[in-house]
């Protein structure tokens, strides 16, 4: 589990996250939700001490994690899987490469261990026999692919995605929604995500946290959603028609 407490992140004066505080659970598919410019990336990277906050904590199952020694954050982060926004793989690399690079930077394995590794979580998100293709030679669901099985393959026991569904067609988004899932419940992996994809707050959202304004002011499931009655969340969530049609259908 992943808790947050009281965490605050302001720029040049202007708050970004006001006093935000939740709990991320072992097995679950947390969703960080809310519109561009909400502090949803603010927070991850708050979590990840890519950005320090002004003020809170961080639990990582009961172990602090933004005010310990650099070597005891190293342990930590060993523990840890992200997906990055557009997949952020090596153009130089090929995808066997990519997805071999925290091996390489992390561990003590060998080559021969590292290989059956990476062919064994390449094969995990679908994509056996693509290891020797560059990154310019695969589609966008493809490059989604290798970062998740590059985010798994130290085998981490948390992992987070940064708006995973970025730039995939509708289809190629929900393939790699049920992928992140999967993978959340076969290895008891504790998963956030930021997204503001309302078809995977719909399909794998377990637990979702809506930020407004740099303010946590909802926090619950993909059912409770449906029947939510605050305004700022509904003008979100059912922007569209057709998702007020369902919405409509749901509450009958």
């Amino acid at each position: 589990m992943i808790e947050i407490k009281n965490i605050s992140k302001a720029f040049n004066g202007k708050v970004v996250l006001d006093n935000i505080s939740g709990q991320f659970k072992k097995g679950q598919t947390s969703l960080v939700i809310g519109s561009s410019g909400t502090g949803k990336s603010v927070l991850l990277k708050c979590m990840l001490d890519l950005l320090q906050p002004e003020t809170g904590d961080v639990y990582f199952d009961g172990r602090e994690f933004l005010h310990i020694s650099e070597n005891e954050r190293k342990d930590l982060r060993r523990e840890m899987g992200v997906l990055f926004q557009g997949g952020a793989l090596f153009d130089s690399k090929t995808v066997h490469r990519n997805v071999q690079f925290p091996l390489d930077m992390l561990t003590t394995m060998t080559e021969a261990e590292k290989k059956d590794q990476v062919e064994f979580c390449l094969h995990k998100v679908g994509l056996d026999g693509t290891g020797k293709l560059m990154p310019s030679e695969i589609s966008g669901g493809m490059k989604k692919r290798v970062g998740i099985a590059r985010a798994i393959v130290m085998n981490p026991k948390y992992l987070f995605c940064d708006e995973p569904n970025s730039g995939l067609d509708p289809l190629t988004s929900i393939k790699i929604d049920e992928l992140i899932k999967e993978i959340t419940d076969e290895y008891q992996i504790t998963t956030v995500v930021i997204t503001h994809d309302m078809n995977s707050v719909l399909s794998i959202g377990d637990n979702i946290m809506f930020l407004y304004k740099g303010k946590k002011i909802w926090e619950g499931d993909s059912t409770s959603i449906m029947k939510s009655s605050l305004k700022e969340l509904d003008e979100f969530v059912f922007s569209n028609h057709a998702l007020k049609k369902l919405r409509g259908e749901y509450n009958k």
